[in-house]
């Protein structure tokens, strides 16, 4: 069984998504984690599709 690339991790403030294989934080911080990108998260989607979804939900922000 493999183990999931990325994960949401709950950190002071909000969420950030963490790259088990690289073992660094990927992607920004979020003050408000959406159910899409939680989902695609744990569901184990690809690197093109949870980069999809992050710049989706940075570019609501502004």
């Amino acid at each position: 069984m493999n183990r999931r690339r990325y994960a949401a991790r709950g950190v002071s403030g909000g969420y950030r998504v963490r790259d088990n294989k690289r073992r660094r934080w990927w992607g920004d911080h979020c003050e408000v984690c959406p159910d899409e990108l939680l989902a695609a998260l744990n569901g184990g989607a690809g690197h093109a599709r949870v980069t999809a979804l992050l710049k989706r939900y940075r570019a609501l922000e502004r």
